[in-house]
């Protein structure tokens, strides 16, 4: 208010009343803003890797743009599908969508997809500051490119438990040069044909593929300037936050700087007590941030070296440029790239799993006892000779209606009544051996979580169909985070291990990997109303069966737009 409208007609107290509310709406403007965003999404032809594909792009890139908000903003993205045959649907990996269960993005749980030619606008709020990703969750569109960085800021003024100069942004991925398509119909065809090792893996989307592989040299040119390698410019004695984002559809992965310690002092959004680390293990899915110091020689750059853990290897390192001003900052260093921890070394990871707590002045403590124990064995299994994935001998599959337009509507017909299977028969089942019988069915049936309780979850591991071999499965939880309560080897005991769980200082996370022969125990409240999916986020996984769906208080859901409707019994 200017001096000029003084105080005619107005009393002191109604002035100060006046003062007060444009000063606070003022406060929260500044506060709070709305982010509109305008996305087209179609094929181009990329090369990533120096090898020219179709990619699913996002206004021409790939990844897509980096989304950056402030904790409290509203990210209001217009989205439409130019993909002309194929329909589409966006998950925000890691924002809870309080209050928004329908634009989580998920479809078959949360919306129809979004179909060709259509435009549909996602709207929430993003609600904790964190490093996040996006991407496709219709298919196995993630694999051919949908997909991108979330990064939301703390309100001006916090300050955060670590200290930085500036911000580098990593986004890890792995590449085929295969269609998402063709993949898809070999792990569908009954001669089972997996989608193998990744042919390069991508930092920024950027990547190395040696062209005299390629066969058809027209489509492969190691000098495009799309394959150049991605290049991050330090200055010696500055220290950097590198916000880390595994997009993965299949690698766990081991990331190391040359020559330079990581401390990890974020995880998927929560502080960490930082841990100090000479290289990161990151699983599809997960998001770190870990402090940089650039404090070696300056008169060289120094590689970011990408390798595969926990499957054999056939995929050559990945690398960026660690560019040290005022070097050139594509300069290669005069060394060989790090190739990371051993992929075998099942221990190393497991023991840097459980290194990663609760920074001591950020603990959230875990509800002391729970209300529910479900326990997930992770099989793989066959269906009339197709290889799937079960979960207690159940394998997946999406209803075509929506879970939460369904249960809105009471529409119990359209997926299974009958209650998802709590648990497996633990103290007969070897975990160590190939099934003697993989045999499984498939079911769409959900858990029916009691409003507001407690939830522990257990993943066991288990042998494949092949001797000898357990893998690692990141699991993802939509719409809330869980504490990760521990991490054990060989079959969970119900009545002795949960007496070892960690209650102190757990981190929170969204995304946790269940390691080869092992569990993993996780503890979460189901205080956000909607319908989640929990699942593996290996996309041939998930895409086999290899996942849940948890409902809870879905009647305290909000009237559910019209946009999402359009397929199933909700067209």
């Amino acid at each position: 208010m200017s001096s000029s409208c003084s105080h005619h007609g107005l009393q002191a107290s109604q002035y100060t009343i006046l003062l007060f509310l444009s000063i606070s709406l003022a406060f929260f403007n500044v506060e709070a803003t709305v982010h509109h965003l305008k996305w087209e999404i179609k094929y181009d032809f990329k090369s990533p890797d120096c090898f020219k594909k179709l990619a699913i792009t996002i206004n021409g890139l790939t990844p897509g743009p980096t989304i950056t908000a402030t904790q409290g903003d509203t990210l209001v993205i217009d989205v439409t599908n130019s993909l002309l045959t194929e329909n589409v649907a966006i998950h925000w990996h890691g924002i809870r969508q309080i209050g928004t269960p329908w634009s989580d993005g998920t479809e078959g749980v949360t919306q129809c997809p979004i179909q060709p030619g259509d435009t549909f606008t996602y709207r929430f709020v993003v609600d904790r500051a964190g490093t996040y990703m996006y991407h496709a969750h219709y298919g196995m569109q993630r694999s051919a490119g949908l997909n991108g960085l979330l990064r939301v800021l703390v309100p001006q003024g916090t300050v955060e438990p670590f200290e930085y100069d500036e911000e580098r942004l990593l986004v890890l991925n792995d590449w085929w040069h295969k269609s998402t398509y063709e993949q898809a119909a070999g792990l569908s065809s009954p001669s089972f044909e997996w989608v193998g090792e990744p042919q390069s893996l991508l930092i920024n989307g950027r990547g190395k593929y040696n062209c005299s592989l390629a066969g058809a040299m027209d489509l492969c040119n190691e000098e495009n300037s799309e394959c150049l390698p991605e290049s991050f410019t330090v200055v010696q004695g500055k220290t950097y936050r590198f916000r880390i984002a595994s997009v993965a559809s299949l690698s766990a992965f081991n990331l190391e700087i040359e020559g330079h310690i990581m401390t990890i002092v974020e995880a998927d959004g929560h502080y960490v007590d930082p841990v100090i680390v000479k290289n990161l293990n990151i699983y599809s899915g997960e998001t770190y941030s870990v402090i940089v110091k650039a404090d070696q020689d300056k008169s060289r750059n120094y590689w970011v070296a990408l390798n595969v853990v926990s499957r054999k290897p056939n995929t050559s390192t990945g690398t960026a440029i660690l560019n040290y001003y005022p070097n050139h900052p594509l300069k290669s260093p005069p060394t060989i790239a790090p190739v990371g921890a051993l992929w075998n070394d099942t221990a190393y990871r497991v023991n840097q799993s459980k290194s990663i707590l609760s920074h001591p002045n950020y603990i959230e403590a875990p509800p002391r006892t729970t209300d529910r124990t479900i326990i997930l064995l992770n099989t793989q299994n066959k269906i009339n000779g197709h290889m799937k994935w079960a979960i207690n001998n159940v394998s997946f599959t999406l209803p075509t209606t929506p879970y939460l337009i369904a249960m809105k509507n009471h529409l119990h017909h359209v997926f299974s009544q009958k209650p998802a299977p709590e648990t497996y028969d633990y103290e007969n089942y070897d975990i160590h051996t190939v099934l003697s019988n993989p045999n499984t069915s498939s079911s769409n049936s959900i858990y029916r979580l009691e409003f507001g309780s407690t939830v522990d979850i257990i993943l066991q591991n288990a042998n494949t169909l092949s001797p000898n071999n357990s893998e690692t499965h990141p699991w993802h939880l939509h719409g809330h985070d869980f504490w990760v309560l521990g991490y054990g080897k060989n079959k969970f005991d119900p009545k002795v291990d949960p007496k070892n769980y960690n209650l102190v200082n757990p981190i929170q996370r969204n995304t946790v990997p269940l390691h080869p022969y092992g569990w993993t125990a996780l503890r979460f409240r189901a205080n956000n109303p909607g319908v989640w999916a929990f699942h593996c986020h290996i996309e041939a996984h998930f895409f086999m069966g290899m996942g849940v769906v948890f409902e809870a208080g879905v009647e305290k859901v909000g009237k559910l737009p019209k946009s999402i409707r359009g397929c199933g019994e909700a067209k």
